[in-house]
């Protein structure tokens, strides 16, 4: 398991002493792995969950007539939540500059979409860039924060993980996409396709508690995506910003959506794989082909790279690596 920050390190310490002693393949050891799973995914939420949290009671509870703007409220709140997650230790700094690099991008959308009319926000407050509130820029940095989270706290590993420069081609052009097609022809549906050609071969290997379970990394996509839209219809609900269609009664965001959100989840996995580089199973088989589709992030001259006819294997462990691993399993 990667290394886990101290708090982390903590409740997974308690988590084993509490359910540890459950017999593998019994109720109780099945019952075990659900509540773990839905923890860590609890846990690798907490940024996003917080700032939604937040955006909805301001729109229940935030004075009308507060001296402080709803948004620059919503700003500084963002802002108090990022620095109590750097403080209290529940997020590293590595992630932290991941979190930084997704809010620059964010904005850089932002700005353009809400000039082009996609959606609009509130015409207040003072902490904003153009028509857009510096909070916009932390929703978008909610996604980074669960995507190196869940990295980290499920011990994410790919197996035929495609070849980095090719993800990034392809999430340049969703990214472009995003803004050209606006003026030229839309090729979301073209982006799609190469989306499905270039990871559809690749599975994450993921583990909860003492299991590890296998997924195919779109589905993965997909799953992720269809959250991002159930949160983004609470957040338009608490008038968050809005869609044009919204702006003379709220309705549920169309589902169309969820094909940008998915294309977005390119964009991010492509972004989080730069910083942490993808990783492979015990025992896959190297890089090879066009598109790669072998050890992803496991280079021939590696470390790793011990065994014969292109097969992984653990490095030797010390005694003290031995332990550290018992403790962590």
């Amino acid at each position: 398991m990667r290394s886990l920050t101290a708090v982390e390190q903590f409740l997974h310490e308690r988590a084993h002493r509490f359910l540890g002693p459950a017999p593998a393949g019994g109720l109780r050891w099945t019952l075990a792995e659900f509540l773990v799973f839905g923890l860590k995914q609890a846990w690798a939420c907490i940024f996003g969950a917080s700032l939604l949290a937040v955006i909805f009671g301001a729109r229940l509870w935030y004075p009308e007539d507060a001296a402080l703007a709803r948004n620059d409220f919503l700003t500084i709140a963002a802002v108090v939540i990022q620095v109590v997650m750097v403080a209290a230790r529940l997020e590293t700094l590595r992630e932290l500059r991941v979190i930084v690099l997704f809010h620059l991008v964010g904005t850089v959308m932002e700005l353009f979409k809400t000039g082009a009319g996609s959606w609009s926000y509130e015409a207040e407050g003072v902490l904003r860039v153009g028509a857009v509130p510096l909070f916009s820029g932390f929703m978008y940095a909610s996604v980074g924060s669960y995507m190196v989270r869940v990295y980290r706290l499920f011990d994410l590993r790919f197996a035929r993980y495609p070849r980095r420069w090719i993800t990034a081609i392809v999430a340049l052009g969703i990214y472009a996409n995003f803004f050209s097609h606006h003026y030229v022809f839309d090729f979301r549906w073209v982006l799609l396709a190469a989306v499905v050609v270039v990871f559809g071969r690749c599975v994450m290997h993921f583990r909860v508690f003492r299991r590890s379970l296998r997924m195919p990394l779109l589905v993965a996509f997909l799953l992720v995506a269809l959250f991002i839209w159930i949160a983004e219809n609470i957040a338009t609900w608490s008038h968050a910003w809005l869609y044009p269609s919204q702006v003379n009664g709220w309705h549920l965001v169309s589902p169309d959506k969820l094909l940008s959100w998915f294309l977005l989840m390119i964009i991010s996995v492509v972004l989080v794989a730069w910083v942490y580089k993808p990783v492979a199973p015990d025992g896959a088989v190297a890089p090879s082909g066009p598109l790669g589709g072998g050890a992803a992030g496991v280079e021939p001259d590696s470390p790793e790279w011990c065994g014969v006819a292109g097969t992984l294997q653990r490095p030797r462990s010390s005694p003290a690596m031995s332990a550290r691993r018992r403790i962590q399993s």
